[in-house]
């Protein structure tokens, strides 16, 4: 499904701006940050989630989020919200393939401050981008470590999870199904607007694992499950 929702077009045509939220509670930060900036710049703003699910599989709090970003869309005059649901692809690419289609010059994404050993290890959302997009300036909304809630942590509070396969790789879902393979904890890492953070979960023999999350799918090896691995592709 490519759910779009046009309005006006702004009149400077040489700018365009993307903002891209996935669930939680820094989505209408981002878009009312992108707002400002296209009030600003007088240009056309466009607001895009990415979801693997089909949209008649979202739970009520998918649906809720999908529903306040269209609302909040049509009060500020937003040009188009645009669902890409059932994807499949790197997060990245998809967001590429968007600001391609919509001639876009300025993206605006969330992440979590990163020290340089952290993005060295774990990667960098920004950088994926990046890579996909080189003719675009990328904005970082960055959550200050004041701000959280526990000093000592990068992470929100745990919600239950799930983790299911999804043909060669295992994803995380927050909807219970008999497809599940394990339920646990998930963490996501303050300030990202995708699923990026740690699954911790216990394994049939009684272990206490935790796996690295990005972008939904599980990174990492259950030790004493020789038949469960989980790599990025």
């Amino acid at each position: 499904m490519n759910f779009a929702i046009m309005k006006n077009i702004k009149g400077r045509m040489d700018e365009r701006i993307l903002v891209c939220v996935y669930y939680g509670p820094n989505g209408e930060r981002l878009i009312r940050r992108g707002h400002k900036l296209s009030q600003i710049m007088n240009c056309p703003l466009y607001v895009l989630t990415v979801d693997p699910l089909p949209y008649d599989d979202f739970d009520a709090e998918r649906s809720n989020y999908v529903e306040a970003w269209e609302e909040l869309c049509d009060q500020l005059g937003i040009e188009e919200f645009i669902l890409r649901d059932n994807e499949k692809r790197p997060v990245a690419k998809v967001i590429a393939e968007v600001a391609h289609s919509r001639n876009i010059t300025q993206i605006v994404v969330g992440q979590t401050p990163q020290s340089r050993w952290e993005e060295i290890t774990k990667g960098s959302f920004v950088n994926s981008i990046l890579k996909e997009i080189t003719f675009v300036d990328v904005h970082i909304v960055s959550v200050d470590r004041s701000l959280k809630s526990d000093a000592d942590t990068d992470y929100e509070k745990g919600v239950r999870a799930f983790l299911i396969k999804d043909g060669d790789e295992y994803r995380i879902t927050f909807t219970r199904a008999r497809e599940n393979l394990y339920e646990g904890i998930f963490y996501k890492e303050i300030g990202t607007d995708f699923n990026n953070g740690i699954f911790k979960f216990v394994t049939k023999h009684g272990k206490t694992r935790q796996l690295h999350i990005t972008d939904d799918l599980a990174i990492g090896e259950i030790k004493d499950e020789p038949n469960v691995k989980v790599e990025k592709h």
